[in-house]
């Protein structure tokens, strides 16, 4: 980001790193200064931020000044606590919502008002990845809540197959849990798909891939429903831009595989724990003719590579590519096309 200039603050802190973890530490903190849940380190230590959207269950705007719970994870500990949508976070820890954003900006130097606080906010009610939460809410004209919420990374995750499917009597229901970076989801979904009648109706269900992950999968799901090579996803590099003065941008397809298609019409239900890949999986589905339905995604940024500082080794995953839709749209602005909650 050309606009991204370091604070006083941590520039000074720049000048006093000598030891691999404080660089670590230095670089988790100026990459929050983007203000982009996508940007984040390879390396991580066990009391860092939790990243957001993969380890955080409740999504939060601000709106009249106050901050409101717009989401809640299914089965985290935020939704077991009865946490609704419609919430207002008055308090994270002893402190009031707004001064504890102000906190968290003051601590990295950069001056009240100046960044964005819905970012900061997401990333404090997600917490420390070594602490529980202690997070106050007030529902209306009722008595405040307050909870202690256990951080995602304490919660003991049950062991997920790669994928779900259940026969309905208006479709077939499939769902991805959050295994879109692995690809032994390809054999999975291609046993998947083998079980079906040719036309049945399929709903995929992407509202737990907080995780994202990569276009080898993402085409290997779409394949399935395409007869010719199909657009699906716009990409443009600004920094080549920036380094040359002449613009790159090419689309990306999606093509048929030989003995696998479905005719039947596919349904994808997406949210705000559909994260990067399945972002674009909703882009790829929408420019093949597919319904989209749900909420707003979490519009993570871009295609992110893996950037490796040349003296340490250190890993920062930058989102590199801007990705757009294939009318041009910004993916992380995509809206679905039949707005559900679910």
């Amino acid at each position: 980001n050309e606009r991204f200039e370091l604070t006083n603050k941590l520039t000074a802190e720049a000048d006093s790193v000598s030891t691999q973890s404080e660089l670590l530490r230095f670089v988790e903190r100026a990459l929050m200064l983007l203000g982009d849940h996508h940007a984040i380190t390879g390396a991580s230590f066990s009391n860092s931020w939790a990243v957001v959207p993969s380890y955080s269950d409740l999504w939060i705007e601000k709106h009249a000044g106050e901050f409101f719970v717009t989401h809640v994870r299914a089965d985290s500990p935020a939704s077991k606590a009865g946490v609704r949508p419609g919430d207002a976070l008055t308090a994270i820890g002893d402190r009031q919502t707004q001064a504890a954003i102000d906190d968290f900006w003051a601590d990295l130097g950069a001056p009240k008002g100046t960044l964005n606080d819905e970012f900061a906010v997401r990333v404090l009610a997600a917490g420390r990845r070594d602490q529980s939460r202690q997070l106050t809410f007030q529902r209306q004209s009722e008595a405040p809540i307050e909870l202690e919420l256990m951080n995602l990374y304490q919660v003991e995750t049950q062991q997920r197959p790669l994928l779900s499917i259940t026969a309905r009597e208006d479709a077939v229901f499939i769902k991805i849990n959050d295994s879109l970076w692995n690809n032994d989801l390809i054999a999975e979904f291609d046993a998947a798909m083998a079980q079906l009648e040719p036309e049945q109706d399929i709903i995929i269900d992407l509202t737990n891939t907080p995780t994202g992950g990569n276009t080898v999968v993402a085409r290997a799901i779409m394949g399935w429903f395409v007869e010719e090579a199909t657009a699906y996803q716009i990409h443009k590099l600004p920094a080549e831009f920036r380094r040359s003065g002449i613009k790159r941008q090419w689309a990306e397809y999606v093509l048929p595989r030989e003995g696998k298609y479905h005719s039947g019409s596919v349904t994808l239900r997406v949210g705000r724990w559909t994260g990067s890949m399945g972002e674009g999986l909703a882009l790829g589905f929408h420019a093949m003719g597919a319904q989209v339905e749900g909420s707003a995604m979490a519009g993570l940024l871009g295609a992110v590579y893996d950037e490796k500082l040349p003296n340490s080794g250190l890993i920062v995953k930058l989102p590199v590519e801007s990705l757009f839709s294939m009318s041009g749209a910004a993916r992380e602005d995509f809206i679905p096309t039949v707005p559900v909650e679910f």
